[in-house]
């Protein structure tokens, strides 16, 4: 068996998953996304690989070499199909919503005019996020209709494709935190809380991780989310709304969790490579 990692930098993640395939002893090639080519016409190099396990920081490279490999029938994790899905927040709602997953109201608007009728259809506040994005970056809290309009003209007038689609969600009072609950194929294999004074409460904006026991419900509905998008290995972000519980926020393909094994009590790093060995056995069908 021989597994192939592509990857942008050697993050605190990508050093645990070499650590743990070094002591397991398995074949693994490091392939740098800011250095490798693919040649369209010839995939003999890459099917060397039973498996390539995507851990790329860039979106578009991610979803460009997934595609590029997946066409080729190598298997990877995760698959293109769910890197199609969970980097643009828009698809994934919509998916959420098409498989009944609880989640949040959303509406989508084309230009300022229509945006801000939709933000008022929603009432203030509104949360405003580019469609493709992570870390918590870009995110507008909107409380009035003076806001709405400043934060719509500057949209507008920036004019990047992060810019000319309005995603609107609804505000949740949620309890000053949020939960993230990491999904290995059929099952939630942990969860955290992440803290913080501020409405954002990504781990990478200052949150503070704490244990959050993972219970039939939670299990439940993250499973679904999972299944929603494509299955693999993702991480679903969810608020406790106080009147309708758990909702769905988001879904992540390229999982961070060095904050969370400690927290969690459970060695991601090595539920990783025990689906991704699954998969290049052919126990897993992803493609």
């Amino acid at each position: 068996m021989k597994l192939g990692i592509l990857y942008s930098r050697v993050r605190a993640e990508e050093k645990l998953l070499f650590d743990a395939l070094d002591a397991r002893g398995v074949a693994y090639d490091k392939v740098d996304d800011r250095e490798v080519i693919f040649d369209l016409s010839d995939p003999s190099p890459w099917q060397q690989y039973n498996v390539v396990l995507e851990r790329c920081i860039n979106h578009s490279r991610a979803l460009n070499a997934l595609r590029i490999l997946n066409d080729w029938r190598i298997p990877t994790v995760n698959t293109a199909h769910v890197a199609s899905v969970c980097g643009d927040k828009l698809v994934t709602s919509t998916a959420l919503v098409h498989h009944g997953v609880p989640t949040t109201r959303i509406k989508v608007a084309f230009t300022p005019d229509s945006a801000l009728k939709a933000i008022e259809e929603l009432g203030y506040p509104v949360i405003l996020k580019p469609a493709v994005g992570s870390w918590g970056r870009l995110l507008s809290k909107i409380n009035d209709r003076e806001a709405a309009e400043a934060i719509l003209e500057h949209k507008e007038t920036l004019g990047s494709y992060h810019h000319s689609i309005f995603y609107i969600q609804e505000y949740i009072r949620k309890p000053g935190r949020d939960i993230r609950a990491f999904v290995i194929g059929d099952e939630t294999v942990g969860a955290i809380y992440r803290a913080s004074e501020h409405w954002i409460t990504n781990t990478a904006r200052g949150g503070q991780a704490t244990g959050c026991a993972v219970t039939p419900e939670l299990n439940r509905i993250c499973v679904a989310a999972a299944k929603a998008v494509g299955g693999g290995i993702v991480g679903v972000d969810l608020l406790e709304d106080p009147e309708r519980g758990l909702l769905v926020n988001e879904v992540n393909y390229t999982i961070e969790f060095r904050n969370s094994i400690t927290t969690t009590g459970v060695d991601i790093p090595q539920r990783i490579l025990d689906y991704v060995f699954a998969v290049a056995r052919g126990e897993i069908q992803v493609i």
